[in-house]
């Protein structure tokens, strides 16, 4: 059975799985899904845990595709994005949700991953993890040091019960476009790779890699609060 049929069956998705075949080319691929209620998929794992996102995260996905089609719409497609367009693309792509403490939170966007891994490892086993990002899980399927995924926070009164909704309610234009991910290289996460258990692992600064620092922007104006153009 082609695999468009077979997740359609099996699905409780808020939407229908075609094949690929029935995406027009002069249609923008989340235009079509957004039309149609219908999403073009290939053959091959990619497809398959999109499939599996879009059944288990119905409400947040059907709010990302919503806001890709509203810049679509607005913007047209063209060969940038947009920073509301291309964060949502980030997102769908490779965001792990986190629910964590406030001292792993911070050692996390600040890259002290030392402390974040080791000083407080003991946390982790209270800190919750969920893939969203297809293409991050396609990666995990043949896992390699590298792979970093995008982090999302959940504040830590959400149920696992109502994160889709919540999730779907937090995603706005706005934060999208303040583009609020920190990176995670995945395999670092502990309990997720046995080599992580010897801290060397941690000492690999080509994926564990510090932050970097501020750009320093002169600000040559009367009025403090007004900023120079990006």
């Amino acid at each position: 059975m082609p695999q468009p049929e077979a997740l359609s069956k099996a699905s409780c998705a808020p939407v229908r799985f075609v094949p690929q075949s029935d995406l027009p080319e002069s249609q923008a691929y989340e235009d079509f899904i957004f039309a149609t209620g219908q999403v073009p998929t290939r053959e091959g794992l990619h497809d398959f845990f999109n499939a599996l996102c879009w059944m288990h995260f119905p409400k947040s996905k059907k709010r990302l595709n919503q806001l890709q089609a509203r810049e679509i719409a607005r913007a047209g497609v063209g060969q940038v994005r947009g920073p509301v367009r291309d964060a949502a693309t980030v997102f769908d792509e490779n965001a792990l949700l986190i629910q964590t403490s406030d001292v792993v939170w911070l050692a996390l966007t600040e890259h002290r991953w030392k402390d974040a891994f080791l000083g407080f490892r003991s946390e982790w086993a209270l800190t919750r993890l969920w893939a969203f990002g297809h293409a991050a899980l396609e990666k995990a399927v043949k896992p390699y040091k590298s792979i970093t995924v995008h982090l999302w926070r959940v504040p830590q009164g959400v149920a696992q019960s109502d994160l889709d909704a919540w999730l779907a309610q937090d995603l706005t234009p706005e934060k999208l476009a303040s583009k609020p991910f920190s990176p995670l290289p995945l395999l670092g996460v502990p309990g997720w790779w046995l080599a992580n258990e010897d801290s060397s692992f941690y000492a690999d600064d080509s994926v564990f890699r510090p932050r970097r620092s501020p750009r320093h922007v002169e600000k040559p104006y009367a009025n403090p609060e007004i900023t120079p153009p990006a």
